[in-house]
């Protein structure tokens, strides 16, 4: 039982830890704010294979997701199916993959890369973490097919039509310290139930101008609740246990 008054431990869903400029002060920093663990999310070979040593150098604290990132196609589109085909096993959750209708890549390249990582992701039964960026009703309709049982839909702007349906489907999303001042995220974490919400910084993204790092977990704890009218104790609580159950951590 929680002790009235204590801060739940806290889960960063998605950080690219690899990016940052001084990993081991930055764990440091997370771990005096709360932060029980770190998911790091992969984009292309060079660094998932980073995001596979950090998760081995700070064992249990943060956690490799492998991913293929839709912005670094076509360039590892081999290498990275893979790479993940060949180290699945050692990941909790396939991420960061998905669709970006925002940029120049071929749409039907994103599509059928993605449709690949999401039959690894079924097969191995792991969630996936899913950028979206413009694509939000393909992504969502591409994992529907897919069979895929647990899902994450990061720093989710889209239609509230697609978030019910994600939603609707046992799918969650993640805040960002976005949902500070973010109009589209902000709508979505009013919609979502805290239940489907998980809270991520996306690290070393720049939020008021000033790079991130998973100590800065509290500002989308903040916002999150801002947004829900709830304490921040029953949001950090809540968010720590949906990351337990869809991720199966062991904090």
């Amino acid at each position: 039982m929680r002790r009235e008054g204590v801060m739940p431990p806290l889960v960063d869903s998605h950080a690219h830890m690899e990016m940052l400029p001084n990993v081991e002060e930055a764990v440091g920093r997370a771990k005096t704010a709360g932060v029980r663990a770190i998911i790091a999310v992969g984009s292309n070979p060079e660094s998932n294979l980073s995001v596979q040593a950090l998760s081995r150098r700070y064992a249990g604290y943060v956690l490799a997701a492998f991913g293929l990132h839709p912005w670094d196609l076509p360039r590892y589109e081999i290498e990275g199916l893979g790479f993940l085909r060949e180290n699945v096993g050692e990941c909790i959750a396939l991420g960061e993959v998905g669709l970006d209708h925002w940029i120049k890549v071929d749409r039907a390249l994103q599509r059928a890369v993605f449709e690949q990582i999401l039959s690894l992701a079924y097969v191995n039964e792991k969630p996936v973490i899913i950028h979206s960026r413009g694509a939000w009703a393909e992504a969502l309709e591409a994992v529907e097919a897919s069979r895929v049982k647990k899902a994450v839909f990061h720093w989710f702007s889209g239609p509230m039509e697609t978030l019910e349906e994600l939603l609707d489907q046992g799918f969650v999303i993640s805040a960002t310290p976005a949902a500070a001042y973010s109009r589209a995220h902000r709508e979505a974490v009013q919609l979502a139930p805290l239940e489907s919400i998980l809270l991520e910084t996306d690290s070393p993204v720049k939020y008021g101008g000033v790079e991130s790092e998973p100590a800065q977990l509290l500002k989308s704890l903040k916002a999150v609740a801002e947004l829900k009218g709830a304490r921040e104790e029953l949001v950090a609580e809540t968010t720590t246990e949906n990351a337990v159950r869809l991720f199966k951590l062991r904090l």
